[in-house]
C-alpha cells in the first residue's frame, strides 16, 4: 500500500479483512444471495476482533483507528460481499460512530460496549414512508411528558432493521413556542410499541436484511436523547456526510472485484484462436475500467482524508459517493459484456455485484441530491 493516505497500520487492517473475507464470507455468498440470509455468527466474529469498532478509541474499548481504517474494511468485505459490507457499515458508521461522537457518558455505560464487541446490532432510522430525499420532512413525532417522550410513527428501507436491538431513531420533537424541531433518540427496540416488518424482499445487497420499523406509542426517558433536546438536525446532517464518505468504499470494492473478474476471463476466453484480451475492444473496456477504478479509489480515500479533519466536508463526501457508485454499476456492467453469455449467470457471480451496485446509487442520499449538494457548496 504505497498511497500516501495509508499508513503501515492501515496495511495490516487490509491484509486481515481480506484473509476473513476470502476464506469465512466467500463460501456463503450464495446462500446469502439466494436465501437473503445473514450470517450472523461472522458479525460476532468480526466483533471478537476488534473490526466492529474502528473509530472508537482503545480508551473506550474501541480499535482507535480512523475512517480510512473503517473504509478499508469494507471495501475488502465488500470485494467478496457488498450486502455483508452495507450490514456492517449499518452497525459500525450509520450507528456506533454517531451514537460514539454524540452520546453521554451514561449512554456509553448502557450500549458502548455491547455495540463494540457484537453483543447488540445497531441501525439508523430516518428514512420514511412518504420522506425519502425530504429527511427532514419527517413524520414520526415525539411527544414529552414530564420526563418521558411517546414516539409515534414509521421508518423504512432501514438496514439492519429485521435484527437490530438498538437504533438512534429520529423524531419530530416540539418546544415551548409550539414549534416544531428534529430530535434524535437512542430506542431499545424490544420496548413496548416497537413493531419490525418483515425483511424486504430486494434486487440486490441480499443478505443485508432492510426493514421497517413501527412506533406506537413507545415510551423513552429524556436520559435517551442523543445529543441536546431540538438539536438533531446538527447530529443528522454531519452523520450524512461521514455515512457517504464511508460508504463509498463499497462502490469502490465492487469496481475492483468487477475488474478483476473480467481482466482474469478475457485472459482465459478464447475466441477466433486467441485470448478475448487480446482485442482492442476488450482492452478499451479493461483500460477505461482500470482507470476509472483507480480514480474512484482516489477519490474516496481523499474524501475520507478530508472527512478525519472536519465532518462537515460536504461535496467532498457527496462526490465521492457520487463518482464512485455511477461507477462501480458500469463496471459490472462492463464486466458482463466482457464475459458475454458467462457473465449473465450466475455462476462467475457478476451479476450479483452489478444488482448489489445500484443500491448505492440511490441509499445515503440518492445520485441527483449528491449533485446539488456538491453544487450547493460551490456556489455558496
Amino acid at each position: 500500500m504505497n498511497d500516501y493516505f495509508f499508513t503501515e497500520e492501515h496495511g495490516l487492517i487490509r491484509d486481515l479483512v481480506s484473509d476473513f473475507a476470502n476464506t469465512k464470507l466467500s463460501p456463503l455468498t450464495n446462500k446469502m444471495d439466494k436465501e437473503d440470509y445473514f450470517p450472523i455468527e461472522l458479525f460476532y466474529e468480526l466483533g471478537k476482533l476488534g473490526f466492529l469498532a474502528p473509530t472508537v478509541s482503545l480508551d473506550d474499548g474501541g480499535s482507535g483507528f480512523d475512517y480510512i481504517a473503517q473504509s478499508i474494511i469494507l471495501e475488502e468485505l465488500a470485494k467478496i460481499s457488498p450486502a455483508f459490507a452495507l450490514s456492517i457499515g449499518a452497525h459500525s458508521n450509520l450507528m456506533l460512530d454517531n451514537f460514539y461522537r454524540n452520546s453521554n457518558d451514561v449512554q456509553k455505560e448502557k450500549y458502548l460496549d455491547k455495540l463494540i464487541t457484537g453483543q447488540i446490532i445497531g441501525a439508523l432510522s430516518i428514512t420514511e414512508p412518504d420522506t425519502g430525499s425530504d429527511a427532514l420532512g419527517m413524520k414520526t413525532l415525539a411527544k414529552q411528558q414530564d420526563d418521558y417522550f411517546y414516539i409515534t410513527g414509521s421508518k423504512t428501507y432501514i438496514t439492519n432493521a429485521p435484527i437490530a436491538n438498538v437504533s438512534i431513531v429520529y423524531a419530530k420533537t416540539k418546544d415551548e413556542n409550539k414549534n416544531y424541531h428534529i430530535s434524535a433518540f437512542l430506542v431499545d427496540l424490544s420496548l413496548p410499541g416497537v413493531t419490525k416488518g418483515n425483511p424486504m424482499s430486494k434486487m440486490g445487497m441480499r443478505g443485508s436484511l432492510t426493514g421497517e420499523l413501527f412506533f406506537d406509542n413507545v415510551k423513552v426517558h429524556k436520559s435517551d436523547i442523543l445529543g441536546e433536546l431540538h438539536k438533531g438536525k446538527e447530529i443528522l446532517m454531519s452523520g450524512l456526510s461521514i455515512e457517504r464518505a464511508v460508504l463509498a468504499s463499497i462502490s469502490l470494492g465492487i469496481s475492483k472485484t468487477s475488474l478483476k473478474i473480467a481482466l482474469e476471463y478475457s485472459k482465459e476466453r478464447i475466441q477466433f484462436g486467441k485470448p478475448i484480451s487480446k482485442f482492442q475492444m476488450i482492452q478499451d473496456k479493461l483500460a477505461t475500467m482500470y482507470t476509472e477504478t483507480k480514480a474512484s479509489h482516489l477519490l474516496v480515500y481523499w474524501a475520507l482524508s478530508e472527512i478525519q479533519n472536519d465532518h462537515k466536508k460536504n461535496k467532498e463526501a457527496a462526490a465521492s459517493i457520487l463518482f464512485a457508485a455511477e461507477k462501480s454499476t458500469k463496471h459490472s456492467l462492463e464486466a458482463i459484456q466482457i464475459l458475454g453469455g458467462a457473465g449473465y449467470m450466475t455462476e462467475y457471480q457478476i451479476e450479483r455485484f452489478m444488482r448489489d451496485a445500484k443500491l448505492l446509487e440511490i441509499g445515503a442520499g440518492t445520485t441527483e441530491i449528491r449533485k446539488l449538494i456538491i453544487a450547493k457548496d460551490l456556489i455558496n
